[in-house]
């Protein structure tokens, strides 16, 4: 059962950078600190790759799959997550175009993007706190040794030939790349 543990792990990333998210709106918005529009657009890109890309795919194609023969009664909880997958897509896409309006229009576009970022963070959480919460433990429950071979092998290494080494690779990139972006208290770059 490797992959719960990746699974839990990957998750506190991405918490890791919503966190960020909404502590440099608070910043931009109490502070008055100046928007750095390249840390939000990495940000972004790293949850485009993360959670679009490389995350979500997995959990559908390997542990939902799994899950959802060896136990129909979660079909209805699967299929909610699937649901959110494709919704957190969209939600993603929003949140890219509220960006994009901000850094053209300028300051009067912050409330509009913060409020999509706060939404969009709460949207994650909450997700994550099913999967860990209700889904995991079903799967701990039903999925059979060999089953978790397949799933523990699909997170492991993420040599998946359907994303390929390289997407593991990609996503800790961006992720060291918000780091030496970000100001303390979430990243490496000097405090504006």
């Amino acid at each position: 059962m490797q992959a719960i543990r990746i699974i839990e792990h990957e998750h506190r990333s991405l918490a890791a950078v919503l966190h960020g998210l909404l502590y440099v709106m608070r910043e931009i918005r109490f502070a008055g600190t100046e928007p750095d529009f390249g840390l939000l657009n990495a940000m972004l890109d790293y949850i485009d790759t993360f959670s679009e890309r490389f995350h979500h795919p997995k959990e559908d194609g390997y542990l939902f799959e799994r899950l959802g023969a060896r136990n129909t009664a979660a079909g209805s909880l699967i299929d909610r997550l699937q649901q959110e997958h494709q919704l957190g897509a969209v939600k993603l896409g929003e949140l890219r175009d509220a960006l994009m309006r901000y850094q053209l229009a300028g300051s009067t576009a912050f409330p509009e993007f913060a409020a999509q970022a706060a939404g969009f963070a709460a949207f994650h959480w909450d997700h994550m706190r099913v999967e860990e919460d209700e889904l995991l433990p079903l799967a701990r429950a039903h999925l059979t040794a060999p089953d978790w071979a397949v799933v523990d092998a699909a997170f492991l290494g993420h040599t998946d030939p359907l994303f390929g080494a390289e997407r593991g690779a990609e996503y800790q990139e961006l992720f060291r790349r918000i780091v030496d972006l970000a100001p303390p208290p979430i990243g490496r770059a000097p405090a504006r």
